[in-house]
């Protein structure tokens, strides 16, 4: 019971952290990982028990799902080359580095340990780098690169990981299976995400409630996560894979489930990410408290490795700058600020903690993992180094080098894909039979405005019918005219979220307008 009042209790405090993080202007997830940390101060304050082996499939599906919607496969065409430099390039690079200087500062940590502490603090994690950069007006394209790379980084670093505490458990050596085993594993997790993609879209045209059809989005990220691990696939790459297919099949007409979708898994993802981020702050206070004193003689080569995942990552980026400069490519970082912000910006979180949770007690023979203590605060401290300073101090950073931007940007394409729409609605209406029974005054209204139709195509220009007859006629044919334009705009939409220059948030918020203007629309 005391779990269940604490979860209870941290779900609460969530809804207050945002409340509280609005004000400061502060992202609620760091709040959330601090006031859990305060709370373990309280005397009498209950620990939570949750077996490590389960921390990534309760908590990882439903938030990368989350992200993931509101992506496209236009996206990752497009990024391709980008996403492998940093969500594998710089996670094996960062593993490598980070398992390199253990090995020198940590005595006895051995070599696939070390990897494993690598594996551990290489990959940012998606979800807080979406809840802190969205807050500063970061410019969208450099939160569209940290958003693709937090959606894959994880499937390398768990492979890794996987792969270095089997060597140290067994006694054996790390071999060149481990880049085979993360291919096979990554095919086989996209053949799990469409065939659960196209089973998903299958179901929900079948079931006749919203709420079920709805309810069925929150089953399917971990079906596709356990799945995936079943078949000893990627099951982080399972659940991006369905929620890209499940955008994909999304149809024009189902706007009413698209609202009450988005507003379920609006709710979802802020109380399961306060959830998390809550648990973060108990485990990380669990694990100082346990190492007690002990913790002191472990600061060193824990600083070391903090101010290391920082340098390789910038100088990781600044590579790619300099790339992008060379080759005009804009889908890359392409100066020192924006170098500089999304170094700041590599968050770790959830896979950082589990990973480090999910560490052995002892090996094959009995004897205990080697350097575990160490390994278990030198990863805490990277999650605290990386999410905390750079969560509190990301607004001031991006005031000081002028990189906020006003949504001027946002708003222009957001236009332009209106105009679309709006050229694809009179498009439609004009070869449209029940058009041609309006007076030209009104197709030309139509054509100008798509609004108040009700009211102004009641004209008195059927002259043969009661006045009844007429407004009712009137009625008829403005519900009719204006579905027949909406259907048209939202079909164009649709269609544009697909193209490679489109920005997905961008259609999705044009798309919500003409949604909510269907569902006010009367019968």
């Amino acid at each position: 019971m005391d779990q269940l009042a604490l979860i209870i209790g941290l779900l609460l405090a969530t809804v207050v952290a945002v409340g509280l993080g609005d004000r400061l202007r502060l992202p609620y997830p760091v709040l959330m990982l601090l006031l859990a940390v305060a709370l373990t101060f309280i005397p009498g304050f209950p620990d939570i028990e949750i077996p490590p082996e389960l921390i990534l499939p309760i908590f990882l599906p439903p938030l990368l799902f989350a992200t993931a919607q509101r992506s496209s496969w236009a996206v990752f065409r497009v990024r391709w080359r980008t996403l492998i430099m940093l969500a594998v390039a710089l996670v094996v690079l960062s593993t490598a580095v980070v398992a390199g200087a253990a090995w020198l500062m940590i005595p006895g940590i051995g070599i696939p340990a070390a990897i494993a502490l690598g594996a551990m603090v290489a990959p940012p994690d998606p979800v807080a780098v979406e809840s802190v950069a969205g807050r500063v007006h970061m410019p969208r394209r450099l939160i569209t690169v940290l958003q693709s790379e937090g959606l894959f980084n994880d499937a390398a670093a768990i492979v890794i990981f996987q792969a270095a505490v089997a060597a140290a458990v067994g006694g054996t050596r790390i071999g060149p299976d481990v880049v085979l085993k993360f291919v096979v594993g990554a095919a086989l997790a996209v053949v799990v995400g469409i065939a659960m993609g196209w089973l998903t879209s299958l179901v929900t045209r079948l079931v006749a409630s919203m709420v079920a059809r709805s309810a069925v989005t929150l089953v399917v990220p971990f079906a596709a996560y356990i799945l995936a691990e079943e078949f000893h696939a990627s099951g982080v790459i399972a659940v991006v894979v369905t929620a890209l297919e499940m955008q994909r099949h999304t149809r024009p007409q189902d706007a009413a489930e698209r609202e009450t979708r988005t507003a379920f898994w609006d709710v979802v993802e802020l109380l399961v990410t306060g959830l998390a981020f809550g648990l973060v702050g108990l485990e990380i206070q669990d694990v100082v408290r346990t190492e007690g004193s002990a913790v002191f003689g472990m600061a060193g080569a824990a600083v070391v490795v903090c101010v290391l995942v920082f340098a390789v990552r910038f100088g990781w980026l600044g590579l790619l700058a300099v790339s992008a400069r060379k080759q005009k490519n804009l889908l890359q970082p392409t100066s020192a600020k924006e170098v500089l912000i999304l170094t700041w910006c590599g968050m770790r979180g959830l896979a950082t903690l589990a990973l480090a949770l999910a560490l052995p007690v002892a090996l094959a023979d009995g004897t205990p993992f080697p350097a575990r203590d160490q390994v278990l605060v030198t990863a805490c401290a990277v999650l605290l180094a990386t999410l905390v300073l750079p969560g509190l101090t990301l607004p001031w950073l991006m005031k000081v080098l002028n990189a906020s931007q006003d949504g001027t940007e946002e708003r222009d394409a957001a236009r332009l894909l209106a105009r679309r729409a709006q050229a694809a609605a009179v498009a439609a209406l004009k070869d449209h039979e029940l058009v041609k029974e309006l007076p030209p005054e009104k197709v030309a209204l139509v054509k100008e405005k798509m609004t108040r139709l009700h009211a102004e195509l009641l004209d008195g220009s059927l002259r043969n019918e009661s006045l009844a007859e007429k407004r009712e006629r009137g009625r008829e044919l403005a519900i009719t005219v204006q579905t027949i334009a909406l259907d048209a705009a939202r079909q164009e939409v649709v269609a544009a979220r697909s193209e490679p220059d489109m920005d997905p948030e961008v259609a999705d918020r044009v798309l919500r307008q003409l949604d909510l203007r269907t569902m006010i629309m009367p019968e």
